[in-house]
């Protein structure tokens, strides 16, 4: 994805310019005090945490991005308000003007993140059952980028979350005719044979390439799939990501959903 910054938790004047439509009116203050943290500098503090790791406690005073409370409330009410599922789909059709997203197949995964409570959409983790564990499960195009992830307890079964994820892909303009939201193909590994689901993605015109359990290893199906393991590993390359602090799920979602943006944002970089 080209070389990263050095201070990545800077919001760019080209993709603030993208957040900034989408942002919730703040609502007026009830009582007098400290004036208002400007949203930018509380999303910065929100990519600091998910960057770094950090407690939302320990965000450094100094950087001017307000305290870790304040960037938490933003992070919640515009998670809330829908703001990363839209700026995802503005990334989408700037990706899909410029011809840029592969429809061709989609890939499918998940990876299992250890939970450091329980909480909504955690479970016994697969590897230990005595501690709780998530599921991020994510679906790209075949070039890797990201079209729709979601969390669910580290105990659910990977194919009850093809169709649901198929689903979560919006329908993305940008060139003449219908939205597009649908792959002509999906990959998947072994943990995804069920001909149950084969005969769903027929009917939905998807041609299922899924790799069946009992046949030797060595499918051929790596060389298309590694694209969704790369795009996980970026995921988990958030420090925040590679262990579920958040005993709220939908602070976690968040956390997620953001990051699912600045993917598809260096994509856009790269490729538009």
């Amino acid at each position: 994805m080209g070389k990263h910054q050095s201070r990545p938790w800077i919001v760019s004047d080209e993709l603030w310019s993208l957040i900034e439509p989408l942002l919730p009116e703040p609502g007026p203050k009830l009582v007098e005090g400290r004036p208002r943290i400007p949203d930018r500098q509380a999303l910065c503090g929100i990519l600091f945490v998910l960057h770094t790791g950090i407690q939302w406690e320990y965000l450094p005073q100094e950087l001017g991005f307000g305290s870790g409370m304040t960037c938490w409330r933003r992070l919640a009410v515009w998670n809330e308000a829908g703001v990363w599922d839209a700026l995802h789909l503005v990334l989408l059709k700037k990706l899909r003007v410029a011809k840029k997203l592969d429809w061709s197949r989609a890939v499918i995964d998940s990876s299992h993140v250890r939970a450091a409570r329980r909480g909504p959409k955690s479970g016994p983790s697969p590897v230990d059952r005595g501690r709780p564990g998530s599921k991020h499960h994510v679906l790209t195009d075949g070039q890797g980028i990201p079209l729709a992830v979601s969390l669910t307890g580290g105990n659910r079964n990977d194919v009850t979350q093809l169709l649901p994820l198929l689903d979560k892909v919006p329908a993305v303009a940008g060139v003449v005719g219908r939205p597009r939201h649908r792959p002509d193909a999906l990959l998947a590994d072994r943990g995804y044979d069920h001909d149950k689901y084969r005969r769903l993605l027929w009917a939905r015109n998807i041609r299922p390439v899924i790799a069946q359990r009992g046949t030797e290893h060595g499918s051929g199906l790596g060389i298309f799939r590694y694209v969704v393991e790369r795009t996980i590993a970026w995921l988990h390359g958030f420090r925040r990501l590679r262990i579920r602090w958040e005993r709220r799920d939908d602070i976690h979602e968040a956390f997620l959903g953001l990051a699912t943006c600045l993917i598809t944002h260096r994509h856009v970089e790269r490729l538009c």
